[in-house]
């Protein structure tokens, strides 16, 4: 039984992030599963620190993205919409190319908050980052 509302779009999702920062990184979401959103990040030029691994910064990006986008799938745009409220990460395997892999899934999902589990690999499936990211679910203006 999937978890999504209605029919999410990845490829609306992914044109929405062209003056974004997730854009510059070179984030996009690749997947939908029944209970995950997937998604994909270059180690390169853009995301790389100055030792030249991938910077921990472009890990929570990827992290926050696929939590963001996850949580908004969940619920109905008409009387909501999801924001970040907290995210933390551990980085446990510095990678210096190539690409990394995300995939979100929420531990729970309430009425006003959701919790969401996002593991990042690298192209082996070797465990680079895990975070963990608390969202908000807020109704939108309209509904003041």
């Amino acid at each position: 039984m999937s978890i999504w509302f209605g029919e999410p779009s990845l490829e609306w999702a992914n044109s929405r992030s062209e003056h974004a920062m997730i854009r510059t990184l070179g984030i996009e979401m690749t997947e939908l599963t029944d209970d995950s959103l997937k998604g994909r990040m270059p180690v390169d030029h853009r995301t790389r620190q100055p030792a030249g691994v991938l910077h921990g910064g472009a890990s929570v990006a990827l992290a926050e993205t696929l939590a963001s986008w996850g949580a908004s799938f969940t619920v109905d745009p008409e009387q909501f919409y999801c924001v970040g409220m907290e995210i933390n990460a551990n980085h446990v395997r510095p990678i210096a190319d190539g690409w990394v892999y995300g995939e979100a899934r929420p531990i729970t999902r309430g009425r006003t908050t959701q919790v969401w589990d996002i593991r990042i690999t690298d192209e082996q499936g070797r465990l680079v980052c895990v975070s963990r990211c608390t969202m908000a679910v807020l109704a939108t203006p309209s509904q003041y």
